[in-house]
């Protein structure tokens, strides 16, 4: 957790209004902070405080503490003291007495006789009633101008509605705090929660890391905005260790459980000093709110109370600021109750012991139902049942999410077949459920309820495979592999084909690689009572997974007869073997299977699987136009692609930071790998961005945090991101190593697709050493790989390579290879690959200057502002004007922020830039005269939190 920032996020207005009103001479003397609680008074009013103070201004605090409520003239003796700036012997006579005529009068006395002094009273809810009543009396516009007091209390607004907030009898009613507004010389400002804006700007400043959306809008929808309630939240998810940062940006899983909130905690003492009954309402509310009105009834029956009493709780509740009404439709009168913080609401709930929870839980079920019943016997008649809607509150997801929740609390408390209907339908209906509302909870909860074994199984095999497409594989490969050892016998060979796929894929999500070489033994499956088919299937899986692709093709043309005599048995298999054909350079069926004829034979889930591990093939192969074709054809849009799809698809479109937006994520939470060969091509596409946007040393933190030692498939791909990043940084040793480590890699596992991203840059790395001999024979390899995979990302990158190898002895031949790559970039439509490109045709004199142009503006489209930076010296150097000569200026200027920012010191960033050293310190020192930043650590605070928009230039 970061420190938390002076600046009030969306307080900025008030701020300045009090301020103002203060500063003043003729402003009120009275000033009076009003919020709910958790709003953030406390702090506001010290802010403003410690502003006058530095300003010169004489502040003295008091503050009011539980208990105080109880102490007679308590808060006026404090203040007759902080005004006088002594110890007053009259006063506390006077005080101690109970004399409230003689207290006012030293009050007053105090108000007009003191210098100028700012008294700062905060949690006005805890003074006792006589002071304020004093205070309340006491006409402000007489008091002189130097003398002002600015006060906080909890209320939901400037007047007196909301009753009492603090929960005690003893502490002053909302409405004579209220009556302080209203006196002669007094302003209010009402402090409301943060918009989702400014949410979002908080929880970023509290963790030092800007958060993804799923984040932000978990905070928004569990505090509703308020501070206090946001930093309860960020701290106890930071302590359980559920926040995890990728990328400068931070993330929560969806299933990261919702903290309760301690006993300690603001919202919880303001309801523990309730007492009973409000506790016990509290916590039936917690359960029952979204029934509306006739919760009171509701509540009536399950806590025995009478409606009389509980009615009475829920107007403390409501006066005390812990629930609020739910506004009727258009003015109308009220529907019900809500906790005003979610929060808190949930909190509540949890403390509940499970069987009371489970008893009210089956209350709102047998309510709910009753209600659809009602309803479908009045549709059965042809009439209108009358019935209010079931739930208040709720959109129609929530509504059905919440009776879900309430089923599998209620658990046996409610009809089982009724409920495992229910669940499985509810499960249906939000699938993916990619909010994480509670898709595995009710999978869960309904196999716990079916009784029967025929039953049960599928229903835990419904469950298992919900766990995997929600990220959960560690239960999605329990559940299964369960299934496989225990109850093979409930389901038939088709379903346990499926079963054994499953186990398999989520053992390799969950990065387990010494299991994944156990599932590729014929051993492990031998021993298990299992068809052939489903451990023919798993094993194949597996073989493929760790890229052992001859053994795979070996065991797929041995069991073909057992495997290839039904369309859906076949489907799976047959894309593991076209997929193991492909890697080892023959992509003829690969290419067959487009068209994919098996799709109305194997039902819309298996179709849609298999759509995207083609298209993601297709992705990682750089096919974007058949990739996007083939989804086209299967009418999959981008809303329905998983996350790692929506990278492959956002990377190669240029759309870089919404491809970063998922990459991150995926990085955060361990899940990178992907259906494609290569199961590292998300983190090295990834690191290839930070790179061309001069993130050099994230992007070597991508590459070492994913790579792992011993068992796992081949890393060739980071191999080629790592041999990048050596090359920026000048160490072509290095990056020669790097290569040919990955070309061992692909070697040992036969593999020929994906090594062109090795031997380009190899034979480039070789010629550029003038080893011609050495360079020659690597474009031979590349040659060969691009004439057997027959697609266009290995035939541009030999034609890219070929050129920079024979350019000086070979000009001709260079420049008509050129030509024909900057063609065929164009029809690719990659905007970065065709920058690359023309950049390429530009500097070797094959095309006209004009292209670097061109490339400019392609590169920022995608945001790669080191390959711009270089674009822009090369455009300098032919005698091209460079477009924008300011915004170049800033972009220059935010490049070598960003690199002191990543950590080089002058000499790397010489490199990275090819500039001198000298070069480099001329440009910072510009650098700190125009930004007035005086150091690198500046400059690197200025990065980390985002203050570069303000000082280094916005974006256009």
């Amino acid at each position: 957790m970061g420190p938390a920032s002076d600046c009030l996020v969306g307080r900025e207005r008030e701020l300045e209004e009090v301020h103002g009103w203060l500063k003043d001479a003729g402003g009120p003397r009275l000033v009076l902070v009003r919020g709910e609680l958790g709003v953030g008074r406390t702090v506001f009013v010290h802010t403003v405080a410690e502003r006058l103070r530095a300003e010169g201004a004489f502040v003295r605090a008091v503050v009011c503490v539980p208990g105080d409520g109880a102490r007679p003239f308590l808060l006026a003796l404090r203040l007759v003291m902080a005004l006088e700036e002594r110890r007053s012997t009259e006063a506390l006579r006077a005080a101690g007495r109970r004399d409230g005529a003689a207290t006012g009068r030293l009050l007053r006395v105090a108000l007009a006789r003191s210098a100028s002094v700012v008294v700062v009273v905060d949690d006005l809810r805890h003074a006792d009633a006589d002071s304020l009543a004093l205070l309340g009396g006491t006409d402000f516009a007489g008091v002189p101008s130097g003398v002002r007091l600015l006060a906080s209390a909890a209320g939901r607004g400037a007047g007196g509605e909301g009753g009492n907030m603090s929960g005690s009898r003893k502490e002053p009613d909302d409405r004579t705090v209220g009556q302080l507004a209203g006196v002669q010389g007094a302003r209010t400002v009402v402090l409301s929660g943060l918009a989702p804006d400014e949410i979002t700007a908080v929880v970023a400043r509290r963790l030092g890391a800007v958060p993804d959306t799923g984040l932000a809008r978990r905070v928004r929808d569990l505090t509703r905005g308020l501070p206090g309630a946001v930093d309860v939240l960020l701290t106890e998810w930071a302590r359980q260790g559920a926040i995890r940062v990728a990328d400068g940006h931070a993330f929560v899983g969806v299933r990261t459980p919702t903290p309760v909130l301690r006993d300690s905690d603001r919202f919880m003492r303001a309801l523990d000093a309730l007492g009973e009954p409000c506790r016990t309402v509290a916590g039936a509310l917690s359960v029952l709110w979204p029934l509306g009105g006739r919760v009171v009834e509701l509540i009536v029956v399950s806590a025995g109370l009478s409606a009389d009493a509980v009615r009475d709780a829920v107007r403390d509740l409501n006066d005390a600021g812990i629930v609020e009404e739910l506004p009727g439709p258009e003015g109308t009168a009220a529907q019900g109750w809500t906790f005003g913080v979610p929060l808190a609401a949930h909190t509540v709930r949890e403390r509940l012991g499970p069987l009371e929870r489970s008893r009210l839980s089956a209350l709102a079920v047998e309510t709910l139902w009753a209600d659809a019943d009602a309803d479908a016997d009045a549709d059965a008649a042809g009439a209108t049942s009358g019935v209010k809607p079931p739930t208040v509150g709720l959109d129609e997801v929530d509504a059905v999410a919440y009776l879900a929740d309430r089923i599998a609390e209620a658990g046996l408390l409610v009809d089982r077949d009724r409920a495992v209907a229910e669940l499985t339908a509810a499960g249906e209906r939000l699938r993916p459920d990619s909010e994480g509302r509670g898709m595995l909870r009710w999978c869960r909860a309904a196999g716990h309820l079916v009784e029967r074994p025929a039953d049960r199984v599928p229903a835990l095999h419904r469950y298992a495979v919900a766990a995997y497409f929600a990220g959960d594989f560690r239960t999605a490969r329990t559940i299964a592999e369960s299934i496989l050892r225990d109850r093979p016998d409930i389901l038939g060979r088709l379903e346990l084909q499926e079963t054994a796929t499953l186990f398999t894929a989520a053992t390799a999500d969950d990065l387990d690689w010494r299991a994944l070489s156990r599932l590729a033994t014929e051993q492990w499956w031998d021993e298990l009572p299992l068809p052939v088919l489903a451990g023919t299937t798993g094993r194949a899986l597996a073989l493929c997974l760790l890229a052992r692709w001859r053994e795979a093709l070996d065991l797929l043309a041995r069991t073909e007869p057992v495997w290839s005599t039904d369309v859906r048995a076949r489907a799976n298999i047959a894309c593991f073997r076209d997929a193991a054909e492909l890697a080892l350079g023959r992509p003829e069926r690969f290419t067959r299977s487009l068209a994919l004829p098996e799709a109305p034979h194997i039902g819309p889930d298996h179709a849609y699987a298999l759509t995207v591990a083609k298209s993601d093939e297709l992705l990682n192969g750089g096919d974007l136009h058949a990739a996007e074709a083939l989804l086209a054809a299967q009418g999959i849009t981008r809303e329905l692609l998983p996350r790692s799809s929506l990278f492959l698809l956002h990377h190669l479109r240029g759309e870089w930071d919404q491809a970063l937006e998922p990459s991150r994520w995926m990085l955060a939470n361990n899940q990178f790998h992907t259906p494609a060969l290569d199961k590292y091509v998300i983190p090295a596409r990834t690191a290839a961005i930070l790179l061309a946007r001069g993130r050099v040393t994230s992007a070597r933190r991508v590459v070492d945090s994913v790579r792992v030692t011993g068992e796992g498939p081949p890393e060739y791909s980071l191999d080629a991101a790592e041999a990048e990043l050596l090359r920026t940084l000048g160490d072509p040793t290095g990056a020669e190593k790097a290569l040919r480590r990955g070309l061992d890699a692909a070697d040992a596992h036969g593999q020929l697709a994906g090594t062109d991203q090795l031997w380009a840059p190899l034979a480039e790395l070789l010629a550029e050493t003038g080893r011609t001999s050495e360079a020659a024979t690597c474009l031979e390899h590349l040659e060969r790989v691009s004439d057997r995979m027959g697609t266009g990302r290995p035939r541009l990158r030999f034609l890219l390579a070929s050129a920079r190898v024979l350019g000086q002895g070979s000009p001709a031949i260079a420049g008509e290879r050129l030509r024909e790559a900057v063609e065929l970039a164009r029809a690719r439509s990659q905007p970065y690959e065709t920058a690359l490109t023309l950049v390429a045709a530009a500097d070797a004199g094959a095309g006209p200057p004009a292209l670097l142009r061109e490339a400019y503006e392609l590169f920022g489209r995608s945001g790669a502002a080191l390959d711009r930076f270089h674009t822009r010296t090369a455009m300098r150097t032919a005698g091209i004007t460079v477009p924008g000569r300011k915004q170049a200026t800033v972009e220059s200027e935010r490049l070598l922020a960003t690199l002191i920012a990543e950590g080089l010191t002058n000499r790397q960033i010489a490199t990275v830039l090819r500039l001198t050293e000298d070069a480099v310190a001329n440009r910072l020192s510009r650098l700190f005269a125009r930004t007035g930043l005086r150091s690198r650590t500046e400059v690197v605070t200025a990065v980390l939190t985002g203050d570069r928009t303000r000082r280094l230039g916005s974006d256009t």
